[in-house]
């Protein structure tokens, strides 16, 4: 690397925010296939909720066992996040998304060998940090290379991509009931076959480039102008043609960062507190839906499924709905109005569940579904985008453990809540996260659609 003198502070901000605002069709596949790994992480995380039936047919484990195999994942989601926000911001945007897919690859695949529950807990645990690690990694990545108001669109729609990847995990598990493949061989290949989606996003990823705001905040200019020259069709005038070194950035201070501004400060706690409270409201009454409808009578296994797929489906299209009502109505409005959906919604399944109303309880659920698809949709895209681009991974990453602590806790201790306290309290117990979530999107969150930092 050449050693010049360093321009000024202000250049490299000049080169940044030109940078985000610019738009490209490029940068919007790219968007697409950030998104695209929720597929996987969808299918991982949440297969196990449809299969969790026949591993406790195999092996019985006793309920705590059982629920570390389900939400082992999510642990490992919650190192993951942290720790791959940092890397990125440290060592680049490519770098970890390409490692996190190999580590995808190899782990997905080891599931399907487990020996007992015990290996599986285990496994999912090690696979659950490249899942925390990707989603950080994907929406610094889109917040980089999308233009304002596209770039936030974009992130919302990782609910629609979980959507599809539920979509999809349960159409091959009930493909599988309908051939009669034996219980065993079907929860081993359905956990295995998340790798397949990984390999294919791993070799459409391998030529992305890293962003070239990370390259600019990092002094390398030479990479930055090819960068954009690339995706942008432009090579940075402003810079110069030298790379310089530059001083380096303590990412841990992101928090003393966004205090100096009380927009990008509310607008991060409320992103804290929506992604508790949608995780908290999703992994306790929706992750274990499965579970309910065969608790409680809905229909037969395969009856149960295909309920659960139509809801899903569903779902999917209010994660598309979502992002495109959000520039109308703001992230205000789209959270306010998917809080208050999920709400009424649980109040209502809590009352189908104590009048034992079968027919009601799905029809709760799907508007729960609906609602949830709307207020989880920007909890993520907030923080990343109001974070300055040097904190931007980290920013990411720890947001993201607001999703991981609740979702691996919950997902651990709800079987034990529905046998202390039956099915009809546990839900109405739930009804508590989406009033938290609603509180906040009313009195903390400023409106930051097509926020810009100065």
């Amino acid at each position: 690397m050449t050693t010049m003198a360093v321009p000024q502070q202000t250049t490299i901000d000049s080169a940044v925010r030109y940078l985000i605002t610019n738009y490209s069709p490029k940068g919007n596949k790219v968007g697409w296939l950030m998104m695209a790994s929720i597929l996987v992480e969808a299918w991982d995380l949440y297969s196990i909720a449809f299969v969790l039936i026949f591993i406790k047919e195999q092996y019985n484990p006793d309920p705590l066992m059982l629920g570390l195999a389900a939400a082992g994942t999510q642990g490992g989601a919650l190192i993951g996040a942290l720790i791959g926000g940092w890397l990125s911001d440290k060592i680049g945007r490519r770098v970890m998304f390409l490692v996190t897919m190999v580590l995808f690859i190899i782990l997905a695949l080891a599931q399907a060998f487990v020996p007992g529950v015990g290996w599986l807990i285990v496994i999912r645990f090690l696979l659950g940090i490249p899942l925390g690690s990707d989603i950080s990694t994907g929406y610094t990545y889109i917040m980089e290379s999308m233009a304002k108001g596209e770039r936030e669109v974009m992130g919302n729609r990782w609910q629609f991509m979980f959507a599809v990847g539920e979509v999809l995990t349960v159409g091959v598990i009930v493909l599988f009931l309908l051939v009669n493949i034996n219980h065993e061989t079907l929860w081993r290949v359905t956990l295995g076959l998340g790798a397949l989606p990984a390999l294919i996003i791993l070799i459409m990823r391998h030529d992305v480039p890293e962003t070239a705001v990370w390259l600019v905040q990092k002094g390398r200019f030479r990479e930055a102008k090819q960068v954009a020259r690339e995706m942008f069709n432009d090579d940075l005038a402003m810079l110069p043609n030298e790379d310089v070194v530059l001083p380096k950035t303590n990412t841990m201070a992101f928090l003393a960062d966004l205090k100096k501004d009380p927009i990008r400060w509310r607008a991060t706690i409320y992103g804290w507190v929506a992604c508790f409270a949608q995780a908290s409201e999703f992994s306790t009454f929706a992750f274990y839906l499965p579970v309910l409808f065969a608790m409680v009578g809905v229909s037969s296994v395969l009856g149960n499924n295909l309920v659960t797929m139509a809801l899903f489906s569903f779902a999917a299209v209010s994660g598309w709905v979502g992002p495109l009502l959000t520039p109308k109505i703001g992230h205000r409005g789209i959270a306010i109005a998917g809080f208050s959906i999920v709400l009424v919604s649980l109040l209502v399944a809590a009352f189908a569940l104590y009048t034992d109303n079968k027919i009601l309880l799905p029809l709760a659920a799907a508007g729960m579904l609906w609602g949830h698809y709307w207020d989880a949709s920007n909890c993520m895209t907030i923080p990343t985008m109001v974070a300055r681009p040097q904190y931007r991974g980290t920013a990411s990453g720890f947001a993201y453990m607001f999703v991981k602590l609740p979702a691996f806790l919950a997902i651990f201790l709800f079987p034990s809540l529905f046998a202390a306290i039956g099915q009809a309290n546990a839900t109405l117990f739930v009804a508590i996260f989406p009033l938290i979530g609603l509180l906040a999107a009313i009195f903390i969150l400023p409106e930051v659609y097509g926020y810009e930092n100065d």
